[in-house]
């Protein structure tokens, strides 16, 4: 194991670590009866997902929480909406960009995660329900989250009754799409007013890292191919050498200029590299990080009934935390 992951391993009691190694034996199982999302068309795996069926917990739908539609450039894109408890002044508001590989997942299949994310911090929580691949391949994805954060700049903060601090944050293709749109908006929109990213399990370099491209055949939420099947529904066409360019894979663009973030990666997750290799480049253009490995973490470990998502939820709700806390 190589000293920067060492660095960065978290400490978990020996119950949590048994209780993540017995999760993950019986997902690797669950997976195996299931087709592979390379073979099954992308809408029967999202309409199956909102059923519940399949790898994640089924859905729950919360009444509180509420939709409403902002201007984009190629049409409305609705944002899902969650509100601190009632007693609770909003100190912010954290733009939230959903994971699934750019082809899965939907702004209201995690209400109970943006609920809590909202008290917890103390922020109204947004959720951009951007298009998806590979009905809608890039830059279609980006540029609904790029509109969608300049709406909240722009307007949206006093629309929502919060002050114009804002964070943002995703999973999976969620956390590579969240740098992407902070690396737009600081390019085109000089002083960003966003003061934090929280970047979960994210993917930043698409021609793959060593991580990525030798995990192999083993699924466990992640394979090698299921992540070529993601990026090459996304960017069809590409060639390695063109899948590095910086407004595609941020791991190689210039990260000057961008806010304080957390990365949070597990250990058993294909896309480990991408996390550790970004947050090295981000500390190295002078940019404020934080590392956070957790062992025998899965890909989308955070979205299961676990004890190690439960510390990983809580070390970024202390992240988003402190930054709101230093920002008043």
């Amino acid at each position: 194991m190589s000293a920067e992951i060492t660095d960065h391993l978290q400490h978990v009691s020996a119950e949590v670590a048994e209780e993540t190694c017995v999760f993950n034996a019986r997902l690797e199982d669950t997976l195996r009866t299931l087709p592979p999302v390379t073979v099954v068309p992308a809408p029967r795996v999202r309409a199956a997902r909102r059923l519940g069926k399949g790898t994640f917990p089924a859905p729950v739908f919360l009444p509180d929480l509420h939709d409403l539609e902002v201007p984009g450039r190629a049409g409305p894109v609705k944002l899902r909406v969650a509100r601190p408890t009632r007693d609770m002044t909003p100190r912010g508001v954290y733009l939230h960009i959903h994971g699934g590989g750019w082809m899965l997942g939907a702004s209201d299949l995690q209400d109970p995660a943006l609920a809590e994310l909202a008290t917890a911090v103390g922020v109204v929580v947004v959720s951009v329900d951007y298009r998806l691949a590979p009905e809608h391949p890039f830059p279609a994805a980006i540029d609904d989250c790029e509109d969608a954060a300049r709406w909240l700049v722009e307007r949206g903060a006093e629309m929502l009754g919060a002050p114009a601090r804002f964070s943002i944050g995703g999973e999976s293709a969620g956390a590579h799409l969240a740098v992407l749109t902070l690396l737009r908006l600081r390019d085109h929109r000089p002083g960003s007013a966003f003061i934090a990213a929280n970047l979960v399990f994210g993917a930043f370099d698409l021609s793959l890292t060593p991580s990525a491209r030798d995990w192999g055949d083993r699924n466990l939420v992640l394979s090698t191919p299921i992540i070529e099947h993601f990026v090459s529904s996304f960017l069809p066409g590409r060639s390695a050498e063109e899948l590095r360019a910086p407004e595609l894979s941020p791991l190689y663009a210039d990260l000057r200029d961008l806010p304080p973030a957390l990365f949070t990666v597990g250990t058993l997750d294909p896309l480990l590299d991408d996390s550790v290799r970004m947050a090295a480049r981000w500390h190295a253009a002078g940019g404020s990080r934080e590392l956070r490995i957790w062992p025998e973490g899965v890909h989308g470990f955070t979205a299961f009934p676990i004890s190690l998502a439960r510390l990983a939820d809580a070390a970024q709700f202390t992240f988003l935390d402190r930054i709101y806390a230093a920002s008043r």
